[in-house]
């Protein structure tokens, strides 16, 4: 990845895919109950590898963002690659990531979950496409948050002090881009993979998605 005559990512078009080892207990939460802890981990790991799997074929650099064992991520994705995420809470984390990688070089970056697995590759491409034009872009989530963020450039507010993990994050980052004078695009909204309202949904939606016919296959009784 690295490149002797310049930034790392110079003039590149990247993803970010932030991601967490599927530990019982760690992911998904939300799921459990009905789901077992176990069932929820292995539900999630599917979700993340089909997440990967999907959205690093389009037209940009991809870069796994990791929480947990490197080694897990190493031994799932040898040839992604990986950085650790960085930071106290959610907002530090996607901070540290967009600046690091526009910091490397990169033209625009966007960020996403790995629990959306039937993200459109086509929201991706609209987001990127909005960057060359503005300076952030989101997509919104159902829950009240983002399925997506990305910046050309840099705008570490924009991720202070946000109440994450709530259904305000949305309208609170509306509000920050406000005050501080950015231009933020917003695209079509999506969904995460975070209860089982949203696991059914999926399954009802993208019911060819290698994540919903593995709930169809081991998860039945909850659907």
């Amino acid at each position: 990845m690295n490149n002797p005559a310049g930034p790392e990512f110079h003039g590149d078009r990247v993803l970010g895919i932030f991601a967490k080892e599927p530990v019982p207990g760690r992911v998904k939460t939300r799921l459990c109950p009905p789901l077992l802890a176990e069932e929820a981990a292995a539900l999630y790991a599917r979700s993340l590898e089909e997440t990967v799997g999907r959205l690093r074929a389009g037209a940009w650099r991809t870069v796994l963002f990791h929480t947990g064992a490197r080694g897990y991520f190493e031994g799932v994705f040898p040839d992604l690659p990986l950085r650790a995420q960085q930071g106290a809470d959610l907002g530090a984390r996607l901070a540290a990531a967009l600046q690091g990688l526009l910091g490397a070089g990169a033209r625009a970056v966007v960020l996403i979950g790995s629990d959306s697995p039937d993200l459109p590759l086509d929201l991706v491409q609209a987001a990127f496409d909005a960057l060359a034009e503005q300076e952030a872009v989101l997509a919104p989530a159902a829950d009240g948050g983002y399925v997506l963020i990305g910046e050309s450039r840099h705008h570490p507010r924009l991720f202070a002090d946000i109440p994450w993990s709530t259904p305000r994050v949305l309208c609170e980052t509306r509000r920050r881009a406000q005050e501080l004078g950015i231009a933020l695009g917003e695209l079509a909204p999506w969904e995460d993979l975070d209860d089982l309202g949203a696991l059914r949904r999926l399954v009802r939606r993208s019911a060819q998605s290698l994540t919903a016919r593995y709930a169809q296959s081991h998860l039945a009784r909850y659907l």
